[in-house]
């Protein structure tokens, strides 16, 4: 097929046209004479070699037409020598006509029926050109099943093809599908908490300031602090209510009343007490010295650990997991390892590193995750926090 919706020949069928050409004006020239088994005369043969070529060029697009016009040429070429030769590449051209056929259509289809019909018309007139004795006729039947044979194999492999190509497209649109939701589930999760993060410190800074206005009511010198507090507590009211206005909308329903901005480092202590229940030991080793982070870094680190603890337990089927947090000047880092042959989330393609990976870009980190030499997988996350 052409780009713009034509049709042409392919190469395979361009150079079945030129092998059966050449060889017919080998054949028709080269035995040319008059003794027994020679062509005394070349011409007819010559010509119908050559229409048997172009008919080859057109095979794929008009099968059935181009088997039953090959079998016009044969006649017309029977008539023009008086049936004193039979050509070679007449045979081979309706060998590779009776695979096109057989290949175009299902057998059991109208077509399929049409092109078998055609295939019995083309073999009916190899028997009736030739004086053929059994064998003779029984060697044309052989030949001419193979290729009808082969082409319904090539047919059906073919369409084999097509239905896993088919079947492996929509599996990947499927994935992509799922990753792209459990993309916007994990946003959604981790809008969810910031909107209880920010929601709580905000509404402690509103009723912090509105106390200190209430402490100084009774100070008739401090009217301008009192107007300021009064602006502060306005302005902190407010964000509180457009949270409540974009956010949410995105809690659960049914959700277990638990506080979001409870987690952090500081339980992983009992996370790793959970996971060891479950099998796998856990090492648990902070590096540098703690200290106090913002809530909403302190509770993606934290579900960093929760994720890769979970994967290194259901997925990589280890027996041993260490768990680091380092402290450092400029950033937090929190590296998970485990010793199991399940690599972990896949090699990195699994829902659970979306997650992560969203966590750790929302504060300007970077996530690593991958299996390690010979055995086990990591899951490294930096936070900066300079």
């Amino acid at each position: 097929m052409t780009r713009g919706g034509g049709w042409r020949p392919s190469r395979l069928d361009v150079l079945l046209a030129l092998a059966v050409v050449v060889a017919g004006q080998v054949e028709s020239f080269g035995r040319q004479g008059f003794e027994p088994g020679q062509i005394s005369r070349p011409v007819p043969l010559a010509v119908g070699a050559a229409t048997a070529g172009v008919l080859l060029l057109f095979r794929q697009r008009f099968p059935m037409s181009m088997l039953l016009a090959l079998v016009a040429v044969g006649i017309g070429v029977r008539e023009a020598t008086e049936a004193e030769y039979y050509a070679a590449w007449h045979f081979y051209s309706t060998l590779i006509l009776v695979h096109t056929v057989a290949s175009a259509a299902e057998l059991r289809s109208r077509r399929g029926l049409a092109g078998l019909a055609c295939v019995l018309v083309a073999y009916a007139y190899l028997q009736t050109f030739q004086h053929n004795d059994l064998a003779e006729v029984l060697i044309s039947a052989i030949f001419v099943g193979v290729a009808y044979t082969s082409g319904i194999l090539l047919r059906r492999q073919i369409d084999q093809t097509l239905r896993v190509t088919r079947q492996a497209t929509r599996l990947e649109v499927e994935r992509e599908e799922r990753a792209r939701q459990a993309l916007a589930g994990e946003r959604a999760r981790i809008a969810r908490e910031l909107h209880d993060i920010v929601s709580h410190n905000v509404s402690l800074m509103t009723l912090h300031t509105g106390g200190v206005r209430m402490m100084l009511r009774d100070d008739p010198d401090r009217e301008r602090e009192r107007a300021l507090l009064t602006g502060v507590e306005r302005a902190g009211r407010e964000a509180i209510e457009e949270l409540r206005l974009m956010l949410g909308m995105l809690r659960s329903p049914g959700g277990t009343g638990a506080e979001p901005h409870a987690a952090g480092l500081d339980r992983l202590d009992a996370l790793a007490a959970q996971v060891e229940e479950a099998g796998p030991a856990v090492d648990l080793r902070v590096d540098g010295e703690p200290r106090p982070l913002p809530p909403g870094l302190d509770l993606s680190a934290y579900r960093v650990a929760q994720e890769a603890l979970t994967n290194a337990l259901k997925h990589a089927r280890a027996t041993r997991i260490a768990v680091t947090v380092t402290y450092s000047a400029a950033d937090l880092t929190v590296e998970v390892t485990d010793d199991g042959p399940g690599g972990g989330e896949g090699g990195g393609s699994g829902h659970g590193l979306i997650g992560m990976r969203e966590r750790v870009s929302m504060h300007g980190g970077d996530l690593s995750a991958g299996p390690l030499p010979g055995r086990g997988y990591r899951v490294r996350a930096r936070f900066p926090t300079g």
